[in-house]
């Protein structure tokens, strides 16, 4: 298929547009002061925050300022921290920021026409503040919180299909496991948003892989 034939471009929110590792890794160290601990690994917080907020995801549903509560807890319960507010997770991810690529790329695809969305595992007020980050206005945005799951299950790509009435749709993402893997097995084209240089995995085949925003706009183009 001609790259740019597609009408509509939904996007994973927190890794793809926002560096939501970093916002992490920041809100914990923050916290690690304020219980009186050491410091934090990066790499190893998130290799471990990642696990747990999976199974998290995976048990009861839940609002994602609890899932990220419960995450939070049980992490700092594998680190050995004394208890304390596990809501500061919550609290600070209105101070998460955009990549530096995020928003020139956003700008110039709203520029050439597309409708642009957001499929995101967040609770819509969480994602209020977060979209005030953003250089231009989403034209949807599916959330955890409207569709009473978190990916990879089905139902933030079920309501994108919706949304996307019947025009071409492309989804991109970061996440292999929550985004590139169930958007394959549904059809869905996607394009992986490699920004930490991994491995193609084997249970699927994007329709394309690029570093960055940056990387997208260009491959639109091709």
């Amino acid at each position: 298929m001609n790259h740019r034939a597609y009408d509509v471009i939904t996007f994973d929110c927190y890794g793809t547009l926002i560096d939501w590792e970093s916002g992490i890794v920041n809100a914990f160290a923050t916290e690690a002061n304020q219980r009186g601990v050491g410091g934090v690994d990066p790499a190893s917080l998130m290799e471990l925050y990642v696990q747990t907020e999976a199974r998290v995801e995976s048990e009861e549903f839940m609002r994602y300022r609890d899932v990220l509560a419960t995450t939070a807890a049980r992490v700092a319960e594998r680190l050995g921290w004394p208890a304390g507010d596990d809501a500061f997770l919550a609290k600070s991810l209105a101070s998460w920021h955009p990549f530096p690529d995020t928003n020139p790329a956003l700008a110039a695809l709203k520029s050439r026409g597309y409708r642009l969305g957001i499929l995101s595992n967040v609770d819509r007020d969480l994602l209020e503040e977060t979209q005030r980050h953003f250089a231009v206005p989403f034209d949807f945005v599916v959330t955890a919180g409207d569709v009473r799951s978190y990916k990879p299950a089905e139902g933030h790509f079920r309501a994108g299909m919706e949304r996307a009435s019947g025009s071409q749709w492309l989804h991109a993402a970061q996440s292999w496991f929550h985004d590139v893997v169930p958007a394959r097995r549904m059809g869905i084209p996607v394009v992986w948003v490699n920004r930490k240089g991994e491995l193609l995995g084997s249970e699927a085949r994007p329709a394309g892989v690029v570093r960055d925003m940056a990387g997208l706009v260009a491959w639109l183009e091709t």
